[in-house]
């Protein structure tokens, strides 16, 4: 415990070292395993952490899958070999994927794709044996989909027409937009980025259902992914502010 209270970015750092630590504690993250390592500000604590373990000789023979740019780079950085999903070191499958969440639900729902990962985040996931997700307090809610926008990713094409779509879901929709950068956020794979809030009355008779609306979304034409995480539930690092980790 400490005396005073953590911040936000001092609990993601906490989640992410504690849940690394604990994996590899339990044998669940041991020495040649393939590791699917996530993308954002509380992923990165957690790369950090096993370059830190690699480089001490506590761990060897990790092949790592990054699932973006930032976490491509931050390997090479580090000095964590990265392969490809296609490898054949790698065959399409891992042992173990860790990542951060922008919103967990008490039964484990995940919304995810805040930094526009979420193709390569998904892809990751679920093809992972096991999913870790690590976070601070802020991200545990009671439901999602009415707070934190879904990010959708669409072919440039579809840009109108999924809106129209996802608008008949009960989405209010409004197109990502660049920060430092003139226009659209255009994501690693070249696609845009819809953000999507069902507000609460809006989505028709039924309740905002994620396990649901995973499929409906992805069903629209020009749809590549998008950020709602239910077909592979993950074990949850929550850290809080009093310095105490939660495992769910």
């Amino acid at each position: 415990m400490t005396n005073e209270p953590l911040s936000p970015a001092d609990q993601k750092k906490l989640a992410a070292r504690f849940a690394i630590d604990d994996l590899v504690a339990r044998g669940e993250i041991a020495n040649g395993m393939k590791l699917g390592l996530g993308t954002g500000s509380t992923a990165m604590p957690a790369v950090a952490r096993l370059a830190e373990l690699l480089r001490s000789g506590s761990l060897s023979g990790i092949r790592a899958v990054a699932t973006s740019f930032q976490t491509t780079i931050a390997c090479e950085e580090l000095g964590i070999p990265v392969f490809s999903l296609n490898s054949r070191e790698i065959g399409g499958c891992l042992d173990l994927a860790i990542d951060g969440a922008d919103e967990i639900t008490p039964d484990k729902r995940l919304i995810k794709g805040g930094g526009a990962a979420l193709l390569l985040e998904k892809i990751v996931a679920y093809n992972a044996a096991r999913f870790v997700i690590v976070a601070d307090a802020s991200k545990a809610v009671p439901s999602i989909g009415v707070k934190f926008p879904l990010p959708v990713e669409v072919v440039a094409e579809a840009r109108v027409s999924a809106t129209r779509s996802l608008e008949r879901l009960g989405a209010e929709v409004r197109l990502r937009e660049g920060v430092r950068k003139a226009g659209p956020v255009v994501t690693d794979n070249g696609n845009l980025i819809l953000d999507c809030l069902w507000k609460p009355g809006t989505a028709g008779a039924r309740p905002f259902d994620p396990d649901e609306m995973e499929s409906l979304i992805n069903a629209v034409a020009g749809v590549v992914e998008n950020g709602l995480f239910t077909r592979n539930v993950p074990a949850v690092y929550i850290a809080r502010a009093d310095g105490s980790v939660d495992r769910r």
